[in-house]
This record gives C-alpha cells, sequence and structure tokens, in this order.
C-alpha cells in the first residue's frame, strides 16, 4: 500500500491548513486511517484516526474543535483539516494505514503507531507565531 501525503508548508497561527493523503489501493475502504506527528526528538504521536467507514473518529485533545479528519473512499483519500494552526502544531505530517481486517469488522481504529501498516512520506507543517 503506497499512501501520498500532501498539503503541508507554512501558515501564520490561526491560518487554515489542509493534508490530504491519497493512495490508488482499490482496497482503502477497508482500513482505518490515521494522521500522526513528530517533531524531532520526540515520539511520533497520533493526531487523529477515522474508521473504515467514516462513522468513528478521534482527535488528540490539543486539536479538538480545531482539526477534523475525514475520508472520501470513491476518492481514495483521507484528510486533516485543520484550523487556527498554533506554532506547537509544527510537525512532520504523517498519514497510515491500518490494514488489520479487525478494524474493518469492527468499524474502529488504532491510536498507536505500531499498530499501522503502511505509511506515507511525511509532509512538513511549520506554523509562524
Amino acid at each position: 500500500v503506497q499512501l501520498q501525503a500532501s498539503g503541508g508548508g507554512l501558515a501564520q497561527a490561526g491560518a487554515s491548513l489542509t493534508l490530504s493523503c491519497t493512495t490508488s489501493e482499490r482496497t482503502f475502504s477497508l482500513y482505518a486511517m490515521g494522521w500522526f506527528r513528530q517533531v524531532p526528538g520526540k515520539e511520533r504521536e497520533v493526531v487523529a484516526a477515522i474508521s473504515p467507514s467514516g462513522k468513528n473518529t478521534y482527535h488528540r485533545d490539543s486539536v479538538k474543535g480545531r482539526f477534523t479528519i475525514s475520508r472520501d473512499d470513491a476518492k481514495k483519500a483521507v484528510y486533516l483539516q485543520m484550523n487556527n494552526v498554533k506554532p506547537e502544531d509544527t510537525a512532520v505530517y504523517y498519514c497510515a494505514a491500518e490494514t488489520n481486517l479487525e478494524a474493518y469488522y469492527s468499524d474502529t481504529y488504532k491510536l498507536h503507531p505500531a499498530d499501522y501498516d503502511f505509511w506515507g512520506q511525511g509532509t512538513q507543517v511549520t506554523v509562524s507565531s
């Protein structure tokens, strides 16, 4: 499974960015998807996750009310809408796919990076104050 992340860049605090992650994988709709981020010297952390159906989502506390994860299975894409970005959101953002069918049958998602099987290449988000 190859994932292509895009949409990062330089933004001022308070601005909006939309990250996209696309694939050509025909079974994309079976996968739970996640957005993670990492800054140098720190562990990769989950930002948001979405179940295969899209009905169940997770957003970490620090981004609740500002970021929204969504998916479009027809386009084989998952998005992270980032509003009111803050300097502490600066990181490399990665999308990832959880291909374990358990997620499909239970319509859930995982939150730990180790539970995700395939990763995009990362896109840098830099927020200036």
